[in-house]
């Protein structure tokens, strides 16, 4: 029989940096009311000096992996989810897996703007079910207000810094992953973009000059397509398991706006607060809205064990998306691991490695 992939274990990790609206207030046109009543966000965290992408996700990977009790050499497969990664390549999970210890686990990044922790939970889950892996390490890790245009008050009020992660584990026990829907729209591509960076508008003087390395964005367009794509994908994903909205514990949206998620909630006819907010607190985090509300939402209660959840998002490509779990928590295990301390293993492992490949580099320079 396949096995089921059950989420065992969580993390989030987010700066100590917190900016306020009244901050925003004094270095653009906007203010603390203007804010709220736009995008429901009172302050969000911005990463300082020497905190990245893969910084972030490593720390919020080693926070699941301890309460998941599992060693960072059982991971089989790390997938970061991400929009604001290190550098193009090499990926920022291979830097995870190197600051975590985890050598025996692949690792690559997946694209798909907001909707990429839902799309990154699909394809581990999935693995998981087909037996190709046992243990999965999904992470939605972003630093955004890095591409962030502080002279632009539509864009600038909105993102934060985060990162949240889960692990995936196969278990014979019915529940966790039951399902998901993926969806597209590339006609809306032009929408939300950061455009220079890439192959086809390298950086240049050019590009730099014109602001194109910063995330712009079409407010009113987005929205629209926001509100409609939520409600639309939750059901959708409920339907498929051949289940109602009335078998749903809780819905964890992607915390992009709280207006989009209000009107959400309304069309689908389903109670506030049945519905995890927290943007107030972290703003837009992109990929790792979700995973951080999951994290708080347990802290205080509002998942158990059994409980049905979606997770709906949407995001640039046009992307949207939606997931349907049965929360189970950690399986039972004798052993009681730290996973914390292989960093240090790991930064002692990666640095002999380092050494060795000079020494190997000189040893055939030498005899070339």
């Amino acid at each position: 029989m396949s096995p089921y992939a059950h989420i065992t274990g969580w993390g989030m990790a987010v700066p100590e940096n917190v900016l306020t609206n009244f901050e925003l207030e004094k270095i653009v046109a906007t203010s603390d009311e203007w804010i709220i009543s736009h995008s429901g966000i009172r302050e969000r965290r911005i990463a300082q000096d020497g905190q990245t992408c893969s910084s972030l996700a490593s720390e919020a990977a080693l926070k699941a992996l301890e309460l998941a009790n599992v060693y960072p050499t059982d991971v089989d497969l790390i997938i970061v989810a991400t929009s604001s990664p290190d550098q193009i390549f090499p990926a920022t999970a291979c830097s995870v897996q190197d600051a975590i210890g985890a050598k025996n686990a692949g690792a690559f990044d997946l694209s798909a703007a907001c909707t990429g922790f839902i799309y990154a939970l699909d394809m581990a889950s999935n693995a998981i079910r087909s037996g190709s892996i046992k243990t999965a390490l999904v992470i939605g890790s972003e630093t955004l207000s890095r591409f962030v245009n502080w002279q632009d008050r539509n864009t600038c009020i909105l993102f934060g810094d985060g990162a949240g992660a889960f692990v995936l584990q196969a278990s014979q026990e019915p529940g966790g992953f039951l399902g998901s829907v993926l969806r597209s729209d590339g006609s809306g591509a032009d929408l939300l973009t950061l455009p220079a960076g890439g192959s086809k508008q390298p950086a240049s003087p050019t590009t730099v000059k014109n602001g194109s390395h910063y995330i712009q964005m079409k407010g009113r367009e987005v929205f629209r397509f926001a509100t409609r794509v939520m409600a639309q994908s939750t059901t959708e994903v409920v339907q498929k398991a051949n289940l109602n909205l009335q078998d749903i514990q809780l819905i964890v949206p992607h915390q992009a706006n709280q207006r989009i998620i209000e009107t959400a909630a309304k069309s689908l006819n389903f109670p506030l607060e049945r519905i995890m907010i927290n943007i107030d607190r972290y703003g837009n985090t992109s990929t790792a809205s979700i995973p951080i509300a999951v994290c708080e939402a347990v802290q205080n209660g509002k998942i158990n064990q059994g409980d049905r959840i979606v997770f709906v998002a949407f995001g640039a490509g046009l992307t949207y998306g939606a997931a349907l779990v049965q929360w189970s928590g950690p399986l039972p295990v004798k052993r009681k691991v730290h996973p914390a301390r292989y960093r240090w293993f790991a930064r002692l492992r990666s640095l002999t490695l380092r050494w060795w490949r000079r020494i190997e580099g000189w040893i055939w320079g030498k005899h070339a």
